[in-house]
């Protein structure tokens, strides 16, 4: 059998107003806009990280997306500074330290890097907006609110 060789992955997230959706992930979350048909589709990027933008259809509103950076706490700043919705703030995890931004349709984006290791684990903010909590000996999460 040959073997096909995977060259990436690049989500797909539905929203309502492409345009609207454009300046959000240019201007807000620093993407770059790489070609858009106007009014249906477009996709950004940033370094190694594309994302399509399709309005009204392909996808779903509400979707998460990984997507793995180098250092979270710079990210926030910038984030802060350009006004970005913060959904929860950066985060100790046994798997990343990662910080969760919304965009202007709901989806999620959820923007990890290395865990601190100095860091306890902290709560975990599901797609309800339900806070979940590990107990202390690393294994069962417990819904906390």
């Amino acid at each position: 059998m040959a073997h096909v060789a995977f060259c990436g992955i690049t989500p797909i997230l539905s929203v309502e107003n492409l345009e609207a959706s454009i300046n959000y992930y240019v201007r807000v979350l620093g993407f770059s806009l790489d070609w858009q048909n106007p009014g249906i589709i477009a996709a950004v990027s940033r370094d190694a990280c594309a994302i399509m933008l399709c309005q009204g259809d392909q996808g779903n509103p509400g979707s998460w997306v990984w997507i793995g950076v180098g250092d979270i706490d710079p990210l926030l700043e910038e984030y802060r500074m350009t006004g970005a919705i913060i959904r929860h703030g950066p985060t100790n995890y046994s798997w990343a330290y990662e910080l969760q931004i919304e965009d202007l349709d709901g989806n999620v984006l959820r923007f990890g890097s290395e865990p601190k290791a100095d860091q306890p684990v902290g709560a975990w903010l599901d797609k309800h907006g339900t806070r979940w909590t590990q107990e202390p000996d690393g294994g069962t999460w417990i819904r906390t609110g």
